[in-house]
């Protein structure tokens, strides 16, 4: 229902929920406690060698959470990685939920996003200059041979 209210805030297109009802929605959309998996640890590792300095499940005033905050040359980037479920079955095609929060965070929050799909993360093996390469590419990040 908090997905709801914000997408008819921004559309300026229904006076959207009462105020109790707008904090009680979002005081349980915000009540989820965060889990970091290995491969956010590893994606937050590899930003942090390339000299970023990442901050990890920043609750952002839309009230959704995002997995990693960077900035890159004075710009906010989400880094959203996306672990095997935030897709649907064994495919590529993301979630509702998924989807829904790659359209309403960056026009919301007024923040890039970007995806770190686990099956380009997971052919980059344990190479840890490729992931590197690999961030900095995604970043829009000078990368080291250009």
């Amino acid at each position: 229902l908090h997905q709801w209210h914000l997408w008819q805030t921004k559309e300026e297109s229904n006076p959207g929920l009462p105020i109790d009802l707008q904090e009680r929605c979002f005081n349980a959309f915000i009540s989820d406690e965060p889990t970091v998996s290995k491969l956010q640890d590893d994606v937050v590792a590899q930003l942090s060698h390339i000299g970023l300095d990442p901050k990890e499940e920043v609750l952002l005033g839309s009230g959704y959470r995002i997995d990693v905050l960077v900035e890159v040359n004075g710009k906010t980037i989400g880094v959203e990685v996306d672990g095997p479920h935030h897709f649907i079955g064994k495919g590529r095609s993301p979630l509702a939920r998924t989807i829904l929060k790659r359209r309403q965070v960056p026009p919301i929050d007024g923040i890039e996003l970007v995806s770190v799909p686990y099956w380009n993360w997971d052919k980059l093996g344990k190479d840890q200059a490729k992931k590197q390469e690999y961030l900095r590419h995604l970043m829009g990040l000078k990368i080291d041979n250009e």
